[in-house]
């Protein structure tokens, strides 16, 4: 095990702990400027986070109880997560904790009534606050971490449940609004918390898999040459070619493999249909191109 982990160190990049310096900064600075300012609740962690220090004395703050609730999940995810996830990750949190503790105890900036931005306006905070926080996060996922133990329980976790890790983090946090929903007396903060929910989880995707996703393209076709040389002229880059054999015809095809982006399937489609106006096409979106030495 002291093998893997000292493997794994090896491959940690220090260009990532910059972006993940600004990403807790970006993820402090959604929730105290914007969340826990009119008492909306962040998710996960997060989330249970503010809830317990609006009921526990003023020294168990919200940079306290990220730590302390964080740190053990991600330790306990170690064997698991492996040591450069674990390592980002609870480098993110100190980041996200410091920054939070200096936003709301050492810069002079008065988070304590409401938010110096949005006001008492619940809709602005809730979407901005969920907007920022979700940059935040996206951006530890994206270089290497997570900025949440409940990602690390949900990995560990959702496969014993037979339940997604997707499913998994939603029933935490539907059961985090209605536990605050119950403890405050109110659903007014909690169903606002859920539109932070939304917005923080769009945003998320976005950072991680990109505002233009590319697409897939697979053609089948009995002029494969051709319409990958066509391809390749048109658009600059390369082509897969696969074979295959027809299920019903059981004839030999070719299958072409080719990326694009949203802009470019107009003339792609033009490009397959006057080389050939049979071919097979399918088009399927993709979250994220890479080459593996990126």
């Amino acid at each position: 095990m002291f093998k893997d982990i000292f493997s794994d160190i090896k491959q940690l990049r220090w260009q990532n702990f910059i972006f993940l310096l600004i990403a807790g900064c970006i993820n402090a600075f959604g929730v105290t400027l914007f969340l826990a300012p009119v008492n909306l609740y962040d998710s996960g962690i997060s989330g249970t986070s503010i809830l317990l220090s609006q009921f526990t004395p003023e020294y168990m703050s919200l940079s306290l109880f990220l730590v302390i609730l964080n740190v053990p999940l991600f330790l306990f995810g170690l064997k698991k997560q492996g040591a450069t996830f674990t390592i980002y990750s609870i480098f993110a949190v100190s980041v996200y904790s410091t920054a939070a503790w200096l936003i709301t105890d050492v810069l002079p900036v008065d988070v304590s009534i409401a938010s110096p931005l949005a006001g008492e306006d619940l809709l602005l905070c809730a979407l901005f606050g969920g907007l920022i926080s979700g940059v935040g996060s996206g951006m530890t996922i994206r270089y290497g971490g997570a900025i949440d133990g409940v990602e690390v329980m949900a990995v560990i976790f959702a496969k014993k449940l037979n339940i997604t890790v997707g499913t998994f983090v939603m029933i935490y946090n539907v059961l985090l609004y209605i536990v605050c929903g119950f403890a405050i007396e109110s659903w007014i903060l909690p169903l606002y918390s859920i539109v932070t929910y939304a917005a923080g989880l769009k945003t998320v995707d976005f950072v991680v898999e990109g505002f233009d996703r590319s697409k897939e393209v697979m053609i089948i076709t009995d002029h494969p040459n051709e319409i990958s040389v066509a391809l390749m002229e048109a658009f600059k880059c390369g082509t897969t070619k696969i074979a295959a054999t027809g299920g019903y015809s059981n004839t030999e095809k070719t299958i072409i493999y080719f990326v694009v982006n949203r802009f470019q399937i107009s003339r792609m489609r033009t490009i397959i249909h006057t080389i050939d106006p049979r071919a097979f096409v399918t088009i399927s979106e993709v979250a994220d191109v890479f080459k593996a030495n990126d």
